[in-house]
C-alpha cells in the first residue's frame, strides 16, 4: 500500500475533483441536498469514502496492463470497479432495505460520475508505481 503514500497528492486532488463533480451531480438531481440538515457530515463521509475508492482506483491504474490505449484503460478501470463493487453493493443494500430503484440509479450515477472524474484526474496528474 506504499503506492498510496507515493501518490498522496494525486489521490487527494482526484478525491476533491470527485467530491466537487459528485456534489454538483447530486445537487442537479436533488436540490434539497444543500438545504438538508447535516449535509456537512454527509460531505465529510463522502470525502472519506471517495478517498478510499480513489486509492483503490489509483492502484488499479498503476497495475492496469498496457494492452489498450491509456484512456481506454483509465476509463475502463473506473467502470470495472464501479460495475464490480459499487453497483452490486448498492443493488443488494437498496433491495434489502426496500428502497426505490430510482434511488439506486441516482446513487449509482453519482458514484460513476465520481469515479470517472477521479480516473481522469489521476491519469492527468500521473501516478508513481511502487518500487520493485
Amino acid at each position: 500500500m506504499i503506492y498510496i503514500v507515493l501518490n498522496g497528492g494525486a489521490i487527494l486532488a482526484a478525491t476533491l475533483a470527485g467530491l466537487i463533480v459528485g456534489t454538483l451531480f447530486q445537487a442537479i438531481i436533488d436540490r434539497r441536498l444543500i438545504r438538508a440538515r447535516g449535509w456537512t457530515v454527509s460531505l465529510a463521509l463522502a470525502f472519506l469514502a471517495e478517498a478510499w475508492l480513489c486509492a483503490i482506483l489509483a492502484g488499479a491504474l498503476i497495475l492496469a496492463p498496457p494492452k489498450g490505449s491509456v484512456w481506454t484503460m483509465t476509463i475502463g478501470s473506473a467502470v470495472v470497479i464501479w460495475l464490480g463493487f459499487v453497483v452490486p453493493s448498492l443493488a443488494a443494500s437498496y433491495r434489502m432495505r426496500g428502497l426505490a430503484a430510482r434511488a439506486m440509479l441516482v446513487d449509482g450515477g453519482y458514484w460513476l460520475v465520481v469515479m470517472l472524474a477521479q480516473a481522469v484526474v489521476l491519469r492527468l496528474i500521473g501516478l508513481v508505481p511502487p518500487p520493485v
